[in-house]
């Protein structure tokens, strides 16, 4: 198929939070050579670029006056096996939870956890997601990408990707330098399982080893209780990261809040559900304008249907300002600003 290019494109359907904002030019490009193609015609035009997934972690906060790229590149391939893992290959543009049914489906395990998260692959390898006590770091192998201001592909191995919570060297050091094209995963062939995170314990209590599939089916059973469908109810799902604090600050909230929930991280620091600390300031279900903090889950903010980029923003920083008042704790949103 040729390369697809669209002026004033309507972007309701490329960010979960279904704000109505346009981009100056919208393009799909469908395999790596035409990648290629597009970055030369665009490159030094003057014009801003930006590549995104699926929408699901960003907020458009007026019309893109740029090009916005997007990848159409679908492939899920096996590239090898042994008694212990398998390497398999997809592609940038495969939807994330397709790509997590399918290792499931063939009894791969690795992903199961990262179930039901909206995105695509590319994406997931840029920004890290984690979910029940996996990070998609943990299957990572390779990112394969092209660099803009060049064509040129390069590959990066996972440790040179320098992975942190919610973070890698995509969304930092090199941010808006490369475009992921492929990412390569090892997953295990022997069942492997993370069961300790929050309600996975019930599923651990029934059965010790369940099957990949069995946690994938639960995961999503999880995520549909707490979390709202984009379809349904705009959002970007978690809109602040956990907060990782000294333990004397978690001893302090502690010593007033004895049920305060917490992961130890090491000796030194502790991770706080900012889902708690936000419900702690009385903000679950607060309204401002057309948005909210999701009722079931307040790390959530949602788009009730006619909210604006402001009203989101004014909200998120509310809750931010909010956290920081009564705990003295910073909360970052997870959300990137556009």
């Amino acid at each position: 198929m040729p390369i697809k290019k669209e002026s004033n494109y309507d972007l309701r359907a490329h960010n979960t939070f279904g704000i109505d904002v346009n981009a100056e030019l919208f393009i799909t490009y469908d395999t790596v050579d035409e990648l290629v193609e597009v970055l030369a015609a665009v490159r030094g035009n003057g014009k801003r670029i930006l590549h995104i997934g699926a929408g699901s972690n960003l907020l458009f906060t007026s019309d893109f006056e740029g090009i916005i790229l997007h990848s159409g590149i679908k492939f899920i391939e096996h590239l090898s096996r042994n008694e212990q893992q398998v390497i398999v290959r997809a592609g940038a543009g495969v939807v994330w939870d397709d790509f997590c049914a399918l290792m499931a489906q063939n009894k791969h395990y690795g992903s199961e956890n990262l179930s039901h998260i909206p995105g695509e692959v590319g994406a997931a390898a840029v920004q890290n997601i984690g979910a029940y006590g996996v990070e998609v770091e943990s299957i990572i192998k390779q990112v394969e990408t092209i660099e803009i201001a060049t064509g040129k592909p390069r590959v990066f191995q996972a440790q040179q990707c320098h992975y942190g919570y919610r973070d890698s060297i995509f969304k930092n050091k090199l941010k808006g330098q490369y475009v992921v094209t492929a990412v390569v995963f090892s997953l295990s062939t022997v069942p492997k399982v993370h069961l300790d995170y929050g309600q996975l314990q019930e599923l651990r209590a029934l059965d010790a080893m369940p099957s990949a599939q069995a946690i994938r089916d639960a995961v999503i059973a999880i995520r549909k209780s707490k979390l709202p469908e984009p379809s349904e109810l705009g959002s970007a799902g978690s809109f602040f990261k956990n907060p990782v604090v000294p333990v004397n600050v978690y001893d302090e909230i502690a010593a007033t809040y004895a049920n305060v929930p917490h992961y130890v991280i090491d000796g030194e620091r502790v991770k706080i559900p900012a889902a708690w600390l936000i419900e702690q300031c009385g903000f679950k279900g607060k309204t401002h304008g057309g948005a909210a903090v999701y009722e079931k889950q307040p790390l959530i903010i949602v788009n009730q249907g006619h909210a604006t980029p402001t009203d989101i923003m004014e909200l998120a920083e509310a809750v931010k300002q909010s956290v920081y008042n009564k705990f003295k704790i910073n909360i970052q949103p997870e959300v990137n600003y556009i």
